[in-house]
């Protein structure tokens, strides 16, 4: 079974749920404006994306740790 990392399936697990959850409640929120649910949906996303760039840079980083340990050996 392939393994996948976790700088995929994390955000697009977060992604699924976020969009879902917009999906759901969007429509239903009568409490706050209308630019309030996007822009909220919208710094949501923005939070997802940074995720995912700080997860891949992270894993670069122990790659490249454990092939410069190889190296040294």
């Amino acid at each position: 079974m392939r393994k996948y990392r976790k700088s995929t399936w994390l955000p697009v697990a977060l992604l699924v749920y976020t969009t879902a959850m917009a999906v759901y409640f969007i429509p239903r929120n009568t409490e706050i404006s209308d630019m309030e649910k996007y822009l909220t949906v919208g710094l949501s996303y923005v939070i997802i994306a940074l995720l995912w760039m700080v997860l891949r840079k992270k894993e670069k980083t122990q790659e490249r740790r454990e092939r410069d340990l190889e190296n040294k050996k």
